[in-house]
């Protein structure tokens, strides 16, 4: 397989990890419509924070990066790791795969493989990125040309389970090249492969992972909402609980990211196109995006009960990103709890060292600070959004120090060690 020349399509969080390993095997091309994008990985700097300057720079003479589709067309592997996002009624877009599969085609060669990892529901590479491949190119599929599929699995800001170190399921359009793409990652995935027996079974095994995570979640959330009203500590009882072997330990919280809370709309949209409407996931898709209004209602509640008058008060929000130790602001539900603080003329400060300085224009509007600890502007409530290792160092004197008068805290993650309430 070493004669084999490699295009990502696609350099985000999950196209460029994966270009990375493999440039050390293969000669790689990395192609992105982000000309920006292109100019920082070509200058050695990953504004994602997945790759580390020192790791770029050791396969720098494997790969090329570029704008320009055919700067590709001398390659005889194509992968595709574009988003696949959902739009304002949570329907799929598939425009990225869509586009994406156009302008492959018209590089596309005899025998040439295209490899798709973005996330969808069962069918979507054979029944609509196929037609655009055949269409831009003017070949046949499984003739001319073949695809293969196999599901991404990155875990944004993990640095233990690596690109290298997740098992990859792969499943290719016929037998032959089922094998082959298992050969080519193989090359570079230590963890193993899984092959599944078609592109759809793959596609569908990818799908469900993330439903299957956003079901649990949303158990966790609507117990948390039931043992609030009960005046219990939802934490407490899961401990008890997950001293019985079997209990799978979960802990309630806000979803968002490009999986998890996107996902399972990919999988009920199908359903529903079958005729067959999915209850338990629409129903929990329904909780688990009503978390950020509740939380927001309750760090309300607390100001109240202190005397804190609402209107023109001051929040501190730590942390935007839609997890811990991670730039990732994809999809993130702390901005549902800022806009819902702000339709009661709250003002809110946001502070999160881990917001790249190219992303906080975007997030003007919602006042990203620099470090309130180097400030002296007091606030009426804290809340701790997200887990980052630098909030963790927090002490009760940090908080003492940010506040107001009496403290609000609000403790979404479980880090603050006595706060004035928690999820």
């Amino acid at each position: 397989m070493s004669n084999q020349k490699i295009c990502l399509i696609g350099l985000g969080y999950v196209g460029l990890p994966l270009a990375v390993a493999f440039a050390e095997k293969f000669q790689v091309i990395g192609f992105d419509i982000n000309s920006l994008r292109i100019q920082e990985l070509e200058s050695g700097y990953d504004r994602t924070l997945e790759i580390e300057d020192d790791l770029l720079s050791s396969v720098k003479s494997n790969i090329s990066y570029t704008s320009d589709i055919q700067d590709a067309k001398d390659c005889n592997i194509y992968i595709v790791t574009v988003p696949t996002p959902i739009d304002k009624a949570n329907r799929p877009d598939l425009t990225p795969l869509i586009e994406s599969s156009k302008i492959i085609g018209t590089v596309l060669n005899q025998d040439d493989i295209v490899i798709y990892e973005s996330t969808v529901y069962p069918g979507v590479t054979e029944d609509i990125c196929v037609p655009e491949l055949e269409k831009s190119s003017g070949m046949v599929f499984n003739k001319d040309f073949y695809c293969g599929y196999s599901p991404e699995r990155i875990n944004p800001g993990d640095k233990e389970h690596t690109v290298t170190k997740i098992l990859k399921v792969i499943a290719g359009s016929t037998p032959e090249i089922a094998q082959q793409v298992d050969n080519l990652y193989k090359q570079v995935i230590t963890a193993g492969t899984y092959m599944a027996s078609s592109i759809k079974v793959a596609e569908a095994s990818k799908v469900i992972e993330n439903t299957q995570r956003d079901v649990n979640i949303a158990l966790m959330n609507e117990l948390a909402l039931i043992f609030d009203q009960m005046d219990i500590d939802t934490n407490e009882v899961l401990e008890a609980a997950a001293t019985k072997w079997n209990f799978i330990k979960l802990t309630p919280g806000l979803v968002g990211g490009h999986c998890i809370g996107v996902d399972p709309y990919y999988l009920t949209f199908k359903a529903e196109e079958l005729g067959y409407k999915p209850d338990l996931i629409l129903a929990s898709r329904q909780i688990n995006n009503g978390m950020s209004k509740y939380i927001a209602n309750q760090t309300i509640k607390e100001m109240i009960k202190v005397g804190k008058v609402i209107k023109n008060s001051n929040v501190l929000m730590l942390g935007v990103t839609f997890k811990e130790d991670c730039p990732d602001i994809r999809n993130t539900k702390v901005v549902d709890i800022i806009d819902e603080l702000k339709d009661f003329d709250i003002n809110v400060d946001v502070y999160d060292p881990w917001v790249d300085s190219n992303e906080e224009k975007k997030w003007y509007k919602h006042g990203i600070i620099s470090n309130p600890l180097d400030d002296n502007k007091k606030y009426d409530a804290i809340v701790v959004a997200v887990a980052h290792k630098q909030f963790k160092k927090y002490t009760a004197e940090t908080y003492s120090q940010l506040s107001n008068g009496k403290e609000v805290v609000i403790d979404i993650k479980n880090i603050v060690p006595n706060p004035t309430w928690r999820l």
